[in-house]
């Protein structure tokens, strides 16, 4: 926009943000395609006004975000409500769920899917307990959330959109990271329509 001479300030981004975010979202879950078979599941509290809420969060085994939910409590019926969102947007279920200890992922699992493969070895879930980290940074940036909708809307967002651009860049090489690269700005310019513009 600046090449084009716009000067647009920092409240018409994050009104943009808040009016098509949900949107290209959407778009790109469409589009991913079907995420791995095994599902690690991790919660951790974040202050939103002064008052603990919980994150919960599901990461694949390849790190890549299934899904968040933003609530205030971390009991049974918490965890049966993330467990059918979980369920609800995905085209299958998993092989095998990896958590804590938290006695409300183990009731949830056997009353939702009983058959499924149910793992609480210490430290075997510290994949998704690292997802955590972008959250932190962007609470910190943010200055903390000002409403639980407002952390809903923004981390299932951010999510989505960081499965898009999160390569493991030290795992490839140069021209391999570039062709992920352009494929990933490529879905991207689609998702948002800016190829229309061009």
């Amino acid at each position: 926009m600046a090449a084009r001479g716009v000067v647009v300030s920092y409240e018409t981004i994050r009104q943009w943000c808040k009016k098509y975010g949900a949107t290209y979202c959407s778009q790109l879950k469409k589009n991913r395609g079907q995420l791995g078979d095994t599902w690690y599941l991790d919660e951790v509290f974040i202050k939103i006004n002064g008052v603990l809420h919980y994150l919960w969060r599901a990461v694949d085994q390849d790190g890549d975000e299934i899904d968040i939910l933003v609530q205030k409590r971390k009991n049974k019926r918490a965890a049966i409500r993330f467990f059918k969102r979980l369920l609800k947007g995905q085209k299958g279920i998993p092989l095998k769920v990896v958590t804590d200890k938290l006695a409300s992922y183990s009731a949830a699992r056997k009353e939702l899917i009983p058959s499924v493969e149910h793992s609480t070895v210490q430290y075997e879930n510290n994949r998704c307990e690292l997802s955590h980290q972008p959250t932190r940074q962007q609470e910190r940036q943010m200055r903390n959330f000002k409403s639980q909708g407002q952390a809903q809307r923004f981390l299932s967002c951010h999510g989505v959109v960081n499965n898009l651009f999160r390569f493991g860049r030290h795992l490839l090489q140069a021209k391999h990271y570039r062709t992920l690269r352009d494929r990933s700005f490529s879905q991207w310019m689609q998702v948002s329509c800016v190829q229309n513009l061009a």
